[in-house]
């Protein structure tokens, strides 16, 4: 669940990249919430009740939804709706704004410099394109390359740079404009998380919708090339198969010309609309914090091996990759591929797979080495609380939220004050300050031991805390890219003056390092 300061981020990202008008009405305690808000704060709505809400003209909410969904922050849906008393179904249009696909705009940057590093600046250049404009065709796609080239670029080169892109998963075809929910028995329209009667959680319809809308890995990452050749395979099979008698010969050759003329369409991919795939994007960013992490806790080669086990596993979702596993062959093979891995021996990798705590389960293809990426991210959640509880409330503070992290369940305040070295009347005194602060759960117990008759017990909330410092991450990114957005327009300003300039240009550097490090952050806690 996203707390009121990411909500608040969302539409401050939406306001900065589309104005204000697709974003939020002035800030007064009477103005109207507009289109973003209004639909990451009510959920999904019809297009009349987006016009009634916003109390916008229709023309204007209509230009503000297409640009939403132009740039793949609102995705339109369909579902049955009863009309009148007894009435016949009709469908009806929702929309819904995308709050991940919101964030992942600020890290855009990131994005390109994980296409430079992987398939070079052509294919960076290339992606930039989809990043500034959301979705487009092949022929737009030219069409910028072409006018950024001077008429320089050709067709097929473009063609080659962009089927790489495909291939790496980095562009994927776009989703469904408007799929059609089918109706559930006692199902209503709500952005409510349904429960079951066992108590587990189900999918909200907008979670339904995103998954109706996505198209099949095979179109959703297949090249234009890859569509033509599969197209004239079905030419050359209609061609050649002499089997036919004569009086299905004139069917058969309509049937060529009409597959004929679905290559003229795909090539020309008119109305084949592409985009940036965020999810893939994400799932380098995990693996490189993980990659990260383990460096710096066990060294180097311990990064070699965990990266060449990911490597197996490039095709998961970021969130549910939550271990890899891969044969000591696989590893082998892909460590030596890598600077560094050459000299690795198979002796030594073992061990550093023993170092990252991996599980083997025997299979009769062999064994099988899997470690777990969720202990990782953990391990750098904990890392990142514990930072800040050291900066907001000091050393002694930090050694006894680092104690209680480890432990993980109820402690009694003699066992935290021992433990710590710490004089009951200090750790009594920290541990209610950091309660007060929701960064830690107390539960008295009622005894008779030792002439105590209630015992205070300790422990951290993990889910109750990390929803919190997730909040504070966001008010926080809120805050450096409103500065940045005042350094920007004293920059404007300050033309005649080279000193302040340099100052300014400076400050708005140290800024924006910061949000991108903020930005990290908060990955961790809602990406990962």
């Amino acid at each position: 669940m996203v707390g009121q300061q990411g909500i608040r981020y969302t539409i401050s990202l939406i306001a900065a990249h589309f104005g204000d008008v697709v974003a939020v009405s002035p800030l007064s305690p009477d103005s109207a919430s507009v289109v973003c808000e209004c639909l990451i704060r009510r959920g999904s709505l019809c297009f009349m009740d987006v016009v009634r809400f916003t109390e916008l003209h229709q023309g204007q909410v209509k230009d503000c939804l297409l640009v939403l969904i132009q740039h793949n922050c609102v995705q339109a849906f369909s579902i049955p709706k009863t009309v009148g008393m007894g009435g016949a179904t009709k469908p009806v249009t929702l929309y819904m704004a995308i709050f991940d696909n919101i964030i992942h705009r600020m890290r855009f940057s990131k994005f390109l410099q994980i296409v430079k590093e992987h398939l070079g600046n052509q294919c960076a250049e290339l992606l930039e394109g989809f990043l500034q404009h959301g979705r487009l065709t092949f022929e737009l796609l030219y069409d910028r390359a072409s006018g950024l080239s001077g008429g320089k670029a050709k067709r097929d080169d473009v063609l080659a740079t962009f089927n790489k892109l495909v291939h790496a998963h980095y562009l994927e075809r776009c989703p469904k404009g408007d799929p059609f929910l089918e109706p559930k028995d006692n199902d209503d329209v709500s952005s409510v998380r349904k429960r079951t009667r066992s108590g587990e959680e189900t999918s909200t319809i907008e979670q339904e919708a995103i998954i109706a809308a996505a198209p099949l890995d095979a179109d959703r990452f297949s090249g234009i090339l890859d569509l033509m050749m599969d197209t004239e395979a079905d030419i050359k099979h209609i061609k050649n198969d002499s089997s036919l008698e004569v009086s299905a010969g004139n069917k058969r050759k309509h049937e060529v010309l009409e597959a004929e003329e679905e290559i003229q369409n795909t090539i020309n991919t008119i109305d084949v609309l592409w985009r940036a795939n965020y999810e893939k994007f994400v799932q380098c960013l995990k693996k490189k914090t993980c990659v990260a992490n383990v460096r710096s806790r066990f060294g180097l080669d311990a990064a070699i091996v965990l990266e060449a086990m990911i490597g197996s596993s490039d095709r998961q979702n970021a969130r549910t990759m939550n271990s890899v596993s891969s044969s000591m062959s696989s590893i082998i093979e892909s460590v030596r591929g890598k600077p560094g891995g050459i000299s690795m021996t198979l002796e030594h990798v073992r061990t550093i797979l023993e170092q990252l705590g991996c599980q083997v389960c025997t299979e009769e293809t062999g064994a099988l080495y899997t470690v777990g990426l969720k202990d990782i991210i953990e391990n750098c959640q904990n890392d990142e609380v514990e930072s800040l509880v050291f900066k907001k409330y000091g050393k002694e503070s930090y050694r006894i939220f680092r104690l209680l992290i480890k432990i993980g369940r109820l402690v009694p305040m003699d066992q935290i004050s021992d433990k710590t070295f710490l004089e009951k009347k200090e750790a009594q005194k920290i541990l209610c300050k950091l309660w007060k602060d929701d960064y830690l759960d107390m539960e008295k117990v009622n005894l008779n031991v030792g002439g105590r008759s209630e015992v205070f017990l300790w422990t951290v909330n993990r889910k109750v805390l990390w929803e919190l410092v997730l909040n504070d991450m966001f008010h926080t990114a809120l805050n450096i890219s409103q500065k940045i957005a005042q350094v920007a327009e004293e920059f404007l300003l300050s033309n005649t003056d080279v000193q302040k300039a340099e100052r300014l240009r400076r400050a708005r550097i140290i800024l924006e390092s910061s949000l991108l490090k903020m930005d990290d952050a908060i990955m961790l806690f809602h990406d990962f």
